[in-house]
């Protein structure tokens, strides 16, 4: 798999019911075998007491084995709910979501449940969605497979999509676009390529899990499990059939109707605001027994109670702020300056930053374009800690967090909000606003790793492997191309000039614009 473009994605940007890609999203959901499902939405401030409404609902489609093959068995959808009437899919994506013979995938998809419930409920389609059966969590997947390798169970709630896609795909999913105005139109390319990634590699994930459960041969058919061939048999038939007439009767009232529910193909009419939609139940093909088995074992659902329906209004009380500098809306002006390595207040004239958590991906960026940006010593620091760090070396602290802004009074004309989401932005924020200079030669002259700068002279082949020992692998296939290699002078972590070293170079000129 290759880590600079790990999917090729087939996509489809479904934003009308009258194009062929709403046609094909609707044959799709009757071939797949398997669905995985993600959704995005505008972010709402903290406390805000309505849901958010969604404004995308990727469907990434694993279709029946006998029907594709190669890379024409996945394709993804990403079904525009800004544009695409709420009613007139409705009852598709309820029936969806609720098809026994279908497998969802989701990564905490409960509460992309809810404001999808929520969204649709408020255009009139009433009531909103209530479940997705059969299902199951990827972190539920990863869970396992930790299990089995390690021999432990792991907290369910511990990782991030982002971190179970690096250790089991080896690949790293950006996660830059989650905070974007997804309510905006037309989508960029951008979001849609980070969008159609969230929803596939839910499928890559489950892919890794069907390998090792068949390699190690998991799902083998135990007694105490209903036996996979009744639910491929009429109701009729199932009670014909005396050896398991007994396990049926005995079946709880709602396994038993989702059995009912499963072999009926009859056509239902419904109505969302005099909207007439036809939709028939069972209309796919039956699971295969590898996925019959995974439901049986590993099998959850997602059921809504009313109580999830209903969005809560924060009850926390605003506290009262001191008035010693900190003003609502006062710090949202621009940087005024000076910064304190500025000559005229005593300055050495070398920019220096010091970025908290919730901007250390703009910190790896400054350290690309060759600024000192510094990260805090430790994981979750105080806000006293940062204050200190950055008044003891003289840095500007650049945050988001507006909590931070409080202590102006106390780090003066030395903590910066940046305004921006996005690496990209939030780097050229920075340079317009502190006046800094980048040129070409700058680029990559520092650590990514830990913002150290590099050793004066590049090291050969032969150096860079004794470096190496003990501490980092050099790949084999760098030892024919004659290739220079740097090493930072704080970690000792070993660069050299590959195909990712231009690439980023390239990057960076195009986004500081230095060729123009």
């Amino acid at each position: 798999m290759d880590p600079q473009n790990p999917m090729p994605l087939k996509t489809h940007l479904v934003s009308s019911t009258d194009s062929p890609e709403f046609t094909h999203l609707t044959t799709s959901l009757t071939r797949s075998t398997i669905i995985a499902l993600d959704a995005e939405w505008k972010p709402l401030r903290s406390h805000h007491p309505t849901y958010p409404t969604v404004s995308l609902l990727q469907l990434a489609c694993q279709l029946g084995h006998e029907l594709a093959a190669g890379d024409d068995s996945v394709v993804v959808f990403l079904l525009d709910l800004a544009s695409v009437p709420l009613p007139s899919i409705w009852v598709l994506l309820r029936d969806a979501f609720v098809n026994p013979d279908v497998l969802k995938l989701g990564f905490r998809f409960k509460q992309d449940l809810v404001y999808l419930s929520s969204t649709f409920s408020s255009q009139g389609c009433d009531p909103g969605f209530d479940r997705v059966e059969p299902y199951l969590d990827i972190t539920s997947i990863y869970q396992h497979l930790q299990q089995k390798q390690h021999g432990k169970k792991t907290p369910k709630e511990t990782k991030s999509l982002a971190t179970i896609c690096k250790e089991l795909l080896g690949i790293s999913l950006s996660k830059e676009l989650q905070c974007s105005d997804w309510s905006c139109r037309p989508l960029t390319e951008e979001q849609k390529t980070y969008a159609a990634m969230d929803a596939h590699c839910l499928l890559e994930i489950f892919n890794v899990f069907r390998v090792k459960v068949i390699r190690e041969g998991i799902l083998v058919h135990s007694p105490s499990e209903p036996h996979p061939a009744i639910v491929n048999l009429g109701l009729k038939q199932v009670l014909e059939k005396l050896d398991i007439c007994n396990k049926v009767v005995r079946m709880k009232f709602c396994e038993a109707v989702d059995m009912v529910r499963a072999t009926d193909v009859s056509n239902d009419i419904t109505t969302v605001e005099g909207t007439t939609i036809m939709t028939q139940h069972r209309n796919t093909q039956p699971m295969d027994e590898f996925l019959l088995k995974v439901v049986s074992r590993y099998g959850e659902k997602i059921l809504l109670g009313e109580s999830d329906k209903k969005a809560k209004a924060s009850k926390r009380k605003g506290k009262r702020r001191s008035s010693v500098g900190f003003k609502q809306g006062h710090y949202f002006d621009d940087w005024k300056g000076p910064a304190p390595w500025d000559l005229t207040v005593g300055g050495d004239g070398h920019p220096k930053f010091l970025c908290d958590v919730m901007v250390e991906g703009l910190a790896k960026h400054l350290r690309c374009v060759g600024i000192d940006a510094a990260s805090p010593y430790s994981k979750k620091p105080e806000s006293r800690e940062l204050i200190d760090h950055a008044n003891r070396e003289n840095r500007v602290l650049l945050t988001r967090d507006a909590k931070l802004l409080r202590y102006e009074y106390l780090i003066k004309n030395q903590i910066y909000r940046v305004k921006s989401l996005l690496k990209n932005e939030q780097l050229l924020e920075v340079i317009e606003t502190f006046q800094l200079k980048v040129s070409e030669d700058q680029l990559m002259s520092r650590c990514t790793r830990c913002n150290g700068r590099f050793i004066q002279k590049p090291l050969t082949t032969e150096e860079a492997v004794e470096a190496a020992k003990g501490f980092q692998r050099i790949p084999n296939c760098l030892f024919d191309k004659n290739l220079q290699f740097w090493q930072c002078m704080d970690c000792n972590q070993l660069y050299w000039e590959g195909t990712q070293y231009h690439n980023a170079v390239q990057k960076f000129i195009d986004v500081c614009k230095l060729n123009e």
